[in-house]
């Protein structure tokens, strides 16, 4: 089933409303899947409508403030796993923002379904070339960082 949402665009349903967008990530240009939760009649909360608009909004600023708490993941998950100490081709020394987003791509933005919660969520989810099968990603709540880890928490 394919809809025409006012403020999503043509979204596609196949168990969850989605569309193949691109967006601008730190000056590069980047393929995405836009995914919004809602009911399969094409019914979103109207707080999904405001989290999404709000998102765009401040997506210049989000993208800056975002870039830190990413390598601070980087720099703990590696040292987690003891590659601060032995090495790894997967995990190499990161020490810049610059060295972070040569191996970080932007894959998806997830517009959650929050019925019973408050505030405006938003997913963010990224490839990275240390961990290709969990990927890496980023939970929003009110346009601010509230968790970052696998892909799984942007969902």
């Amino acid at each position: 089933m394919i809809i025409n949402d006012a403020v999503f665009g043509e979204l596609e349903y196949d168990y969850i409303w989605f569309k193949d967008t691109s967006i601008e990530f730190c000056e590069k240009e980047f393929e995405i899947s836009l995914s919004v939760s809602g009911e399969k009649d094409g019914g979103f909360l109207e707080k999904q409508y405001i989290a999404y608009q709000s998102f765009i909004k401040k997506w210049e600023q989000i993208q800056q403030d975002i870039l830190q708490p990413l390598l601070d993941y980087y720099e703990q998950k590696r040292h987690e796993l003891g590659y601060d100490v032995t090495f790894n081709e997967n995990y190499p020394l990161i020490e810049t923002i610059d060295q972070l987003l040569e191996r970080i791509s932007i894959v998806g933005i997830s517009v959650l379904y929050t019925k019973s919660l408050e505030g405006r969520y938003i997913g963010l989810s990224f490839d990275c070339t240390w961990d290709e099968e969990n990927g890496l990603g980023l939970l929003l709540i009110n346009e601010e960082i509230a968790r970052v880890g696998f892909q799984d928490v942007a969902m």
